[in-house]
Protein backbone atom coordinates (compact mmCIF):
# COMPACT_ATOMS: atom_id res chain seq x y z
CA UNK A 1 0.00 0.00 0.00
CA UNK A 2 1.54 3.86 -0.66
CA UNK A 3 2.52 5.40 2.19
CA UNK A 4 -0.31 8.00 1.90
CA UNK A 5 -2.52 5.15 2.59
CA UNK A 6 -0.86 4.73 6.12
CA UNK A 7 -1.81 8.41 6.82
CA UNK A 8 -3.75 9.12 9.80
CA UNK A 9 -6.60 11.77 8.60
CA UNK A 10 -8.33 14.09 11.13
CA UNK A 11 -12.50 12.83 11.37
CA UNK A 12 -14.10 16.09 12.21
CA UNK A 13 -17.65 14.52 12.79
CA UNK A 14 -18.73 12.30 15.39
CA UNK A 15 -15.32 10.64 16.05
CA UNK A 16 -15.10 7.42 16.99
CA UNK A 17 -12.62 4.62 17.98
CA UNK A 18 -13.19 0.94 19.15
CA UNK A 19 -10.61 -2.26 20.30
CA UNK A 20 -11.88 -5.87 18.92
CA UNK A 21 -10.63 -8.72 19.85
CA UNK A 22 -10.82 -12.87 19.66
CA UNK A 23 -10.24 -14.71 22.48
CA UNK A 24 -10.43 -19.25 22.77
CA UNK A 25 -10.07 -20.76 25.62
CA UNK A 26 -12.22 -23.61 24.99
CA UNK A 27 -14.90 -21.75 23.53
CA UNK A 28 -14.10 -19.07 21.15
CA UNK A 29 -15.32 -15.38 22.32
CA UNK A 30 -15.30 -12.52 20.01
CA UNK A 31 -16.15 -8.80 21.46
CA UNK A 32 -15.20 -4.93 21.22
CA UNK A 33 -14.71 -2.12 23.29
CA UNK A 34 -17.08 0.71 21.90
CA UNK A 35 -15.14 3.88 22.86
CA UNK A 36 -17.98 7.05 21.33
CA UNK A 37 -18.50 10.50 22.91
CA UNK A 38 -22.32 9.73 23.26
CA UNK A 39 -24.94 6.90 22.69
CA UNK A 40 -26.22 5.98 19.83
CA UNK A 41 -29.61 4.36 21.15
CA UNK A 42 -27.75 0.99 21.03
CA UNK A 43 -29.92 -2.05 22.17
CA UNK A 44 -29.34 -5.50 21.41
CA UNK A 45 -30.97 -6.86 18.47
CA UNK A 46 -31.77 -10.48 17.10
CA UNK A 47 -32.71 -10.83 13.75
CA UNK A 48 -34.29 -14.41 13.14
CA UNK A 49 -34.14 -16.35 10.40
CA UNK A 50 -37.50 -15.18 8.68
CA UNK A 51 -36.84 -11.76 8.96
CA UNK A 52 -36.31 -10.03 4.96
CA UNK A 53 -32.80 -8.61 4.68
CA UNK A 54 -33.36 -5.88 1.85
CA UNK A 55 -30.42 -4.60 0.49
CA UNK A 56 -29.99 -1.34 -2.16
CA UNK A 57 -28.23 -3.18 -5.07
CA UNK A 58 -28.26 -7.20 -4.43
CA UNK A 59 -30.95 -9.66 -4.30
CA UNK A 60 -32.99 -9.62 -0.73
CA UNK A 61 -32.32 -12.73 2.14
CA UNK A 62 -35.70 -13.82 2.82
CA UNK A 63 -34.77 -16.13 5.14
CA UNK A 64 -31.11 -16.47 6.57
CA UNK A 65 -28.46 -17.47 9.10
CA UNK A 66 -30.20 -15.96 12.66
CA UNK A 67 -27.72 -13.16 14.08
CA UNK A 68 -27.87 -11.05 17.13
CA UNK A 69 -25.44 -7.85 18.25
CA UNK A 70 -25.72 -4.10 19.05
CA UNK A 71 -27.28 -2.26 16.85
CA UNK A 72 -28.57 1.09 16.54
CA UNK A 73 -32.07 1.91 17.95
CA UNK A 74 -32.39 5.71 18.27
CA UNK A 75 -30.82 8.40 16.03
CA UNK A 76 -28.93 10.86 17.88
CA UNK A 77 -31.26 13.57 17.22
CA UNK A 78 -34.20 11.78 18.87
CA UNK A 79 -31.78 10.58 21.65
CA UNK A 80 -30.79 14.51 22.92
CA UNK A 81 -34.80 15.24 22.31
CA UNK A 82 -35.50 12.71 24.59
CA UNK A 83 -38.07 10.42 21.76
CA UNK A 84 -38.73 7.41 22.34
CA UNK A 85 -37.59 6.15 18.44
CA UNK A 86 -37.39 3.01 17.13
CA UNK A 87 -35.18 0.89 15.69
CA UNK A 88 -32.87 2.43 12.64
CA UNK A 89 -34.81 2.57 9.36
CA UNK A 90 -34.68 3.49 5.65
CA UNK A 91 -35.78 6.50 4.10
CA UNK A 92 -37.72 5.64 1.05
CA UNK A 93 -40.78 4.52 -0.54
CA UNK A 94 -40.52 1.47 -0.36
CA UNK A 95 -42.20 -0.26 2.98
CA UNK A 96 -40.55 -3.65 2.81
CA UNK A 97 -37.38 -1.61 3.64
CA UNK A 98 -38.22 0.81 6.12
CA UNK A 99 -36.64 -1.65 8.88
CA UNK A 100 -32.95 -2.77 8.87
CA UNK A 101 -30.44 -3.83 11.81
CA UNK A 102 -27.65 -1.46 11.77
CA UNK A 103 -24.98 -3.79 13.83
CA UNK A 104 -22.39 -2.55 14.71
CA UNK A 105 -21.19 -6.28 15.69
CA UNK A 106 -22.75 -9.52 15.31
CA UNK A 107 -22.72 -13.10 15.89
CA UNK A 108 -24.90 -15.49 13.89
CA UNK A 109 -25.74 -19.38 14.64
CA UNK A 110 -22.77 -20.35 13.26
CA UNK A 111 -20.69 -18.58 15.32
CA UNK A 112 -19.53 -16.15 13.38
CA UNK A 113 -18.56 -12.76 13.40
CA UNK A 114 -18.09 -9.41 12.51
CA UNK A 115 -17.42 -5.78 13.66
CA UNK A 116 -16.91 -2.51 11.98
CA UNK A 117 -14.98 -0.28 13.34
CA UNK A 118 -13.67 3.53 12.58
CA UNK A 119 -11.54 4.03 9.79
CA UNK A 120 -11.74 8.06 8.75
CA UNK A 121 -10.03 9.07 6.02
CA UNK A 122 -8.62 5.60 4.81
CA UNK A 123 -11.79 3.86 4.26
CA UNK A 124 -13.27 4.67 0.40
CA UNK A 125 -16.56 3.25 -0.95
CA UNK A 126 -17.18 3.58 -4.79
CA UNK A 127 -20.11 3.51 -6.76
CA UNK A 128 -22.32 1.19 -8.13
CA UNK A 129 -20.21 -1.23 -10.75
CA UNK A 130 -22.46 -3.43 -13.35
CA UNK A 131 -21.20 -7.24 -12.72
CA UNK A 132 -19.41 -6.49 -9.11
CA UNK A 133 -21.77 -7.53 -6.08
CA UNK A 134 -22.83 -4.09 -4.47
CA UNK A 135 -23.28 -3.88 -1.18
CA UNK A 136 -23.91 -0.76 1.14
CA UNK A 137 -21.34 -0.16 3.82
CA UNK A 138 -23.94 -0.41 6.36
CA UNK A 139 -25.44 -3.46 4.63
CA UNK A 140 -22.07 -5.61 5.18
CA UNK A 141 -22.56 -7.25 8.43
CA UNK A 142 -26.31 -8.34 8.25
CA UNK A 143 -25.21 -9.56 4.80
CA UNK A 144 -22.12 -11.14 5.84
CA UNK A 145 -23.99 -13.19 8.45
CA UNK A 146 -27.02 -13.88 6.77
CA UNK A 147 -25.45 -15.71 3.93
CA UNK A 148 -22.41 -17.21 5.44
CA UNK A 149 -21.64 -20.17 8.03
CA UNK A 150 -17.56 -19.47 8.24
CA UNK A 151 -14.83 -17.19 7.19
CA UNK A 152 -13.66 -19.11 4.80
CA UNK A 153 -17.33 -19.09 3.12
CA UNK A 154 -17.25 -14.89 3.33
CA UNK A 155 -14.09 -14.63 1.88
CA UNK A 156 -15.11 -16.86 -1.21
CA UNK A 157 -17.90 -14.37 -1.50
CA UNK A 158 -15.88 -10.96 -1.22
CA UNK A 159 -14.10 -11.74 -4.82
CA UNK A 160 -16.68 -9.75 -6.80
CA UNK A 161 -17.39 -7.61 -3.90
CA UNK A 162 -17.77 -3.61 -4.46
CA UNK A 163 -19.00 -1.93 -1.02
CA UNK A 164 -20.76 1.42 -2.06
CA UNK A 165 -21.03 4.58 -0.50
CA UNK A 166 -24.76 4.98 0.05
CA UNK A 167 -25.86 6.55 2.83
CA UNK A 168 -28.56 5.11 5.20
CA UNK A 169 -30.88 8.00 4.84
CA UNK A 170 -30.64 11.34 4.47
CA UNK A 171 -28.70 12.56 8.14
CA UNK A 172 -27.04 9.77 8.27
CA UNK A 173 -23.98 9.07 5.83
CA UNK A 174 -21.87 6.60 5.71
CA UNK A 175 -19.33 5.59 8.11
CA UNK A 176 -15.82 5.12 6.87
CA UNK A 177 -15.33 1.60 8.18
CA UNK A 178 -13.24 -1.13 8.09
CA UNK A 179 -14.39 -4.43 9.58
CA UNK A 180 -13.11 -7.83 11.68
CA UNK A 181 -14.28 -11.26 10.88
CA UNK A 182 -13.51 -14.13 12.78
CA UNK A 183 -14.91 -17.93 13.83
CA UNK A 184 -12.92 -20.44 15.91
CA UNK A 185 -10.42 -21.14 12.91
CA UNK A 186 -9.49 -18.29 11.41
CA UNK A 187 -9.63 -14.10 11.76
CA UNK A 188 -9.55 -11.47 8.69
CA UNK A 189 -9.41 -7.76 8.73
CA UNK A 190 -11.77 -6.11 5.48
CA UNK A 191 -10.53 -2.39 4.38
CA UNK A 192 -12.27 -1.03 1.37
CA UNK A 193 -9.62 1.73 0.10
CA UNK A 194 -8.97 4.06 -2.84
CA UNK A 195 -7.06 0.94 -3.80
CA UNK A 196 -9.51 -1.17 -4.16
CA UNK A 197 -10.82 -3.70 -1.49
CA UNK A 198 -7.69 -5.32 0.53
CA UNK A 199 -8.40 -8.60 2.67
CA UNK A 200 -5.80 -9.66 5.37
CA UNK A 201 -4.98 -12.46 7.38
CA UNK A 202 -5.12 -11.55 11.09
CA UNK A 203 -3.43 -13.80 13.40
CA UNK A 204 -3.13 -11.32 16.38
CA UNK A 205 -7.18 -11.43 17.08
CA UNK A 206 -6.96 -7.80 17.54
CA UNK A 207 -8.02 -4.43 15.25
CA UNK A 208 -8.73 -0.71 16.59
CA UNK A 209 -8.81 2.19 14.36
CA UNK A 210 -5.86 3.73 11.74
CA UNK A 211 -3.74 3.14 10.35
CA UNK A 212 -4.56 0.27 8.07
CA UNK A 213 -3.91 -3.38 9.58
CA UNK A 214 -0.26 -3.61 7.95
CA UNK A 215 1.13 -0.61 9.86
CA UNK A 216 -0.47 -2.16 13.37
CA UNK A 217 0.53 -5.30 12.13
CA UNK A 218 4.42 -4.39 11.68
CA UNK A 219 4.32 -1.90 14.45
CA UNK A 220 3.99 -5.52 16.74
CA UNK A 221 8.13 -5.58 15.88
CA UNK A 222 8.92 -2.72 17.91
CA UNK A 223 7.63 -4.61 21.02
CA UNK A 224 9.69 -7.91 20.60
CA UNK A 225 11.25 -7.51 23.75
CA UNK A 226 8.93 -7.05 26.46
CA UNK A 227 7.63 -10.04 28.04
CA UNK A 228 4.70 -10.45 30.90
CA UNK A 229 8.00 -12.70 32.65
CA UNK A 230 10.26 -12.18 35.12
CA UNK A 231 13.04 -9.75 33.24
CA UNK A 232 16.51 -10.75 33.44
CA UNK A 233 19.42 -7.84 32.48
CA UNK A 234 20.57 -7.55 29.11
CA UNK A 235 21.77 -4.22 29.62
CA UNK A 236 25.59 -5.45 29.81
CA UNK A 237 26.59 -8.96 27.88
CA UNK A 238 30.34 -10.67 28.62
CA UNK A 239 33.29 -8.87 30.09
CA UNK A 240 33.62 -5.23 30.44
CA UNK A 241 35.80 -3.43 27.80
CA UNK A 242 39.39 -3.48 28.42
CA UNK A 243 39.32 0.24 29.15
CA UNK A 244 37.83 -0.17 32.23
CA UNK A 245 40.34 -3.12 33.52
CA UNK A 246 39.76 -2.35 37.59
CA UNK A 247 35.38 -2.75 36.18
CA UNK A 248 34.06 -6.13 37.34
CA UNK A 249 30.69 -7.80 35.19
CA UNK A 250 29.39 -7.94 38.74
CA UNK A 251 29.36 -4.06 38.71
CA UNK A 252 26.78 -3.93 36.27
CA UNK A 253 24.37 -6.81 37.13
CA UNK A 254 21.19 -5.37 37.25
CA UNK A 255 18.06 -6.72 38.44
CA UNK A 256 13.96 -5.76 38.65
CA UNK A 257 12.81 -3.41 41.73
CA UNK A 258 9.45 -4.11 40.85
CA UNK A 259 6.80 -7.00 39.59
CA UNK A 260 5.81 -6.21 36.03
CA UNK A 261 9.02 -4.56 34.62
CA UNK A 262 9.18 -6.77 32.00
CA UNK A 263 6.60 -4.96 30.34
CA UNK A 264 8.14 -1.78 30.32
CA UNK A 265 7.59 -0.27 26.73
CA UNK A 266 3.95 -1.43 26.90
CA UNK A 267 1.99 2.13 25.50
CA UNK A 268 -0.29 3.46 27.54
CA UNK A 269 -1.82 6.22 25.70
CA UNK A 270 -5.43 5.51 24.19
CA UNK A 271 -4.78 6.07 20.29
CA UNK A 272 -5.38 3.50 18.27
CA UNK A 273 -2.08 2.22 17.74
CA UNK A 274 -1.11 1.81 21.07
CA UNK A 275 -4.45 0.07 21.98
CA UNK A 276 -3.60 -2.32 19.56
CA UNK A 277 -0.13 -3.12 21.00
CA UNK A 278 -2.01 -3.45 25.01
CA UNK A 279 -4.93 -5.70 23.88
CA UNK A 280 -2.57 -7.98 21.34
CA UNK A 281 -0.07 -8.12 24.60
CA UNK A 282 -3.22 -8.75 27.36
CA UNK A 283 -4.84 -11.26 24.69
CA UNK A 284 -1.50 -13.39 24.01
CA UNK A 285 -0.67 -13.07 27.19
CA UNK A 286 -4.06 -14.37 29.36
CA UNK A 287 -4.04 -17.08 31.83
CA UNK A 288 -7.74 -18.42 32.59
CA UNK A 289 -9.79 -21.18 33.95
CA UNK A 290 -11.48 -23.15 31.02
CA UNK A 291 -15.00 -22.40 32.26
CA UNK A 292 -17.34 -19.81 31.07
CA UNK A 293 -17.93 -17.59 33.78
CA UNK A 294 -13.75 -17.21 34.15
CA UNK A 295 -13.67 -16.41 30.34
CA UNK A 296 -16.31 -14.23 30.41
CA UNK A 297 -14.37 -11.65 33.55
CA UNK A 298 -10.85 -12.22 31.74
CA UNK A 299 -12.61 -11.10 28.69
CA UNK A 300 -13.71 -8.16 29.96
CA UNK A 301 -10.68 -7.58 31.69
CA UNK A 302 -8.83 -7.47 28.39
CA UNK A 303 -11.11 -5.03 27.00
CA UNK A 304 -10.75 -2.73 30.66
CA UNK A 305 -7.32 -2.82 29.82
CA UNK A 306 -7.77 -0.50 26.95
CA UNK A 307 -11.12 1.45 28.24
CA UNK A 308 -11.25 4.98 28.10
CA UNK A 309 -12.76 6.77 31.44
CA UNK A 310 -14.62 10.58 31.13
CA UNK A 311 -11.50 12.98 31.21
CA UNK A 312 -8.90 10.66 29.23
CA UNK A 313 -9.52 11.80 25.89
CA UNK A 314 -11.02 15.45 24.74
CA UNK A 315 -11.89 15.24 20.90
CA UNK A 316 -11.40 18.31 18.71
CA UNK A 317 -15.25 18.87 19.33
CA UNK A 318 -14.54 19.58 23.25
CA UNK A 319 -16.32 15.91 23.97
CA UNK A 320 -15.04 13.42 25.67
CA UNK A 321 -14.89 9.78 23.77
CA UNK A 322 -15.74 6.99 26.52
CA UNK A 323 -16.02 3.91 26.68
CA UNK A 324 -20.26 3.67 25.59
CA UNK A 325 -20.51 0.00 26.11
CA UNK A 326 -18.16 -2.96 26.06
CA UNK A 327 -19.49 -6.48 24.86
CA UNK A 328 -18.53 -10.47 24.64
CA UNK A 329 -19.94 -12.89 22.43
CA UNK A 330 -19.52 -16.17 22.95
CA UNK A 331 -19.30 -17.48 18.99
CA UNK A 332 -20.44 -20.86 19.96
CA UNK A 333 -23.25 -20.42 21.87
CA UNK A 334 -24.81 -17.64 20.44
CA UNK A 335 -24.93 -15.72 23.46
CA UNK A 336 -24.13 -11.52 23.86
CA UNK A 337 -22.43 -10.08 27.48
CA UNK A 338 -22.47 -6.52 27.72
CA UNK A 339 -22.03 -3.87 29.99
CA UNK A 340 -22.08 -0.01 29.50
CA UNK A 341 -20.02 3.27 31.10
CA UNK A 342 -22.96 3.47 33.59
CA UNK A 343 -23.80 0.18 34.64
CA UNK A 344 -20.39 -1.97 35.17
CA UNK A 345 -22.60 -5.30 35.68
CA UNK A 346 -22.24 -8.04 32.64
CA UNK A 347 -25.65 -8.26 31.39
CA UNK A 348 -26.27 -11.17 29.19
CA UNK A 349 -28.74 -12.68 26.35
CA UNK A 350 -28.75 -15.11 23.70
CA UNK A 351 -30.02 -16.49 20.50
CA UNK A 352 -31.41 -19.92 22.42
CA UNK A 353 -34.18 -17.69 24.68
CA UNK A 354 -35.90 -16.31 21.26
CA UNK A 355 -37.71 -18.17 18.71
CA UNK A 356 -35.17 -18.10 15.78
CA UNK A 357 -38.12 -18.87 13.26
CA UNK A 358 -39.58 -15.52 13.75
CA UNK A 359 -40.17 -13.01 11.11
CA UNK A 360 -39.62 -9.40 13.65
CA UNK A 361 -36.48 -8.11 14.89
CA UNK A 362 -36.02 -8.53 18.67
CA UNK A 363 -35.01 -5.64 20.54
CA UNK A 364 -33.37 -5.81 24.05
CA UNK A 365 -33.13 -1.96 24.85
CA UNK A 366 -30.16 -1.34 27.47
Amino acid sequence: MPFRGMLIKTFREGSFMCTCITYKNGDFYFGRNMDLEYSFGEAVVITPRNFPLHFRHTESLPSHYAMIGMAAGQNREDKLRGKQGELSRYDGENDEMRCFPLYAEAVNEMGLCVAGLNFPGNAFYGKEQTGRLNIASFELIPWILGGCASVQEAEEMFADLNICDDAFSEDMPPAQLHWMLADRERCLVLEAVCEGIHIYENPIGVLTNNPPFEYHRMNLNNYLNVTAGYPKSRFCQGEPPSFFPSLQSADLMLSPYSQGMGSIGIPGDFSSASRFVKAAFLRWNSVCNQEEGANISQFFHILDGVAMPRGAVLTQDGKYDITTYACCMNADMGVYYYKTYEDNQIHTTGLDKENLDGEQLIVHKL
